[in-house]
């Protein structure tokens, strides 16, 4: 809050109240996916789960960009950690040189959607659940990579758009594509996918086909949207004058 209040009394246009308001409301959808009582329920069905990652991957990371955190964020910190531990390292050109790199739109694409589709190989998503502190480590690969992928899409203040605008249609349609064949795949499958589901009691006395279904019908419509609504608008910016103009630049 004290770094918000800082940069706030030098750019209150570019950060108004509701910046503030979106970075606290993603921070609430990560408490809200894994530390509420959700995290428990995703132990036990796969709807609850799928609903877990889309939180985690679809709604905090936008959330919290738009609140463009890294100045307020540098700002909160202690002089000491930003002048002699942070400093340093932001000045370091190799470092500066990776972060440009991850958020090149190709790079964050792939990073995203092969995490995505890699935790939820068979496999994967078993020896996950099966063990805390790998969930663990897969949710934070989905925060992680969910970022990059919404950084492009975002830009947050103070990066600074690197490539054509229309790029991002694309970027954002083949994302919908990689999740509608994963969920599709859900739901027609005729037998159960992750093993887990059937070896662990199901206090809830839904068939894990049926649990499989829901939850990839929940993937498939809320995950589509999630996608679709921001390339719809983008296309809309982008229709007009001032917005071919930024695209073409």
């Amino acid at each position: 809050m004290g770094g918000w209040r800082a940069i706030r009394r030098t750019r209150p246009v570019q950060f108004p109240v509701w910046r503030l308001g979106a970075f606290l409301l993603g921070l609430s959808v990560i408490w809200l996916a894994i530390a509420s009582p959700l995290d428990g329920f995703a132990d036990a069905l796969l709807s609850a789960h799928m609903v877990e990652h889309l939180l985690l991957m679809s709604f905090a990371p936008p959330l919290l960009l738009l609140g463009y955190p890294v100045v307020p964020l540098l700002r909160g910190l202690p002089r000491s950690v930003t002048v002699y531990v942070l400093g340093p390292l932001i000045r370091v050109k190799v470092l500066r040189s990776l972060g440009q790199f991850l958020i090149i739109p190709l790079v964050a694409w792939l990073a995203m959607n092969l995490v995505f589709l890699g935790w939820h190989v068979p496999t994967a998503y078993d020896f996950a659940l099966e063990h805390e502190r790998w969930h663990a480590f897969e949710h934070l690969c989905f925060l992680g990579t969910s970022i990059l992928f919404w950084w492009p899409v975002i830009r947050p203040w103070p990066s600074h758009e690197s490539f054509a605008g229309w790029i991002l249609l694309p970027y954002l349609v083949m994302a919908d594509i990689v999740n509608t064949v994963l969920s599709a795949f859900l739901a027609f499958c005729d037998r159960p996918v992750y093993g887990y589901y059937l070896r662990e009691p199901n206090a809830f006395l839904v068939s894990p086909l049926s649990d499989q279904r829901a939850g990839a019908v929940v993937m498939w419509v809320v995950g589509s949207l999630v996608f679709l609504i921001p390339a719809i608008v983008l296309s809309f910016r982008f229709l007009q004058p001032q917005g071919r103009h930024r695209s073409d630049s």
